[in-house]
């Protein structure tokens, strides 16, 4: 071995694999090799500190805070019953809810158009004074 300083044993007592790029764990502060530096490999006591995760509700999508000791699924359960904001009509709303004055005409704009001289609600296609009849203005209607 030429240079015998380079590296370090891995920490877990079943390996001690001399380890040349060695890794530190960042929760417990102890070196070990790329095979045992997860938390579960190495069977971390100090995990707890740096393995914090948050469960998200999956219909409402808030975090749901969980208690040290409490199971992650029980919470969301209990959130879902209890405290969910989730509402289902709210996802099936329309988009298209302007519906056009012009008679006989059945088309909903997601916006409405509104009329600058009469001021009624109209469709893409009726929008323009000319194309909908509009008796709002006495000023006369350019045919341009």
């Amino acid at each position: 071995m030429e240079l015998p300083w380079l590296g370090e044993h891995c920490s877990e007592r079943t390996c001690k694999q001399l380890d040349f790029l060695p890794l530190k764990c960042d929760a417990c502060g102890e070196v070990f090799c790329k095979d045992h530096i997860r938390y579960d490999d190495h069977k971390c006591s100090s995990a707890y500190k740096k393995n914090v995760q948050v469960p998200v509700c999956p219909l409402c999508q808030t975090p749901i805070p969980v208690q040290k000791g409490e199971i992650p699924d029980v919470v969301v359960g209990a959130h879902i019953d209890k405290d969910c904001k989730y509402n289902p009509a709210q996802q099936k709303q329309k988009i298209f809810t302007n519906r056009c004055l012009q008679p006989g005409c059945k088309r909903k704009e997601m916006m409405q158009v509104i009329c600058e001289q009469c001021g009624g609600g109209f469709c893409i296609k009726h929008r323009h004074p000319l194309d909908h009849d509009c008796r709002g203005s006495s000023q006369p209607i350019s045919k341009a």
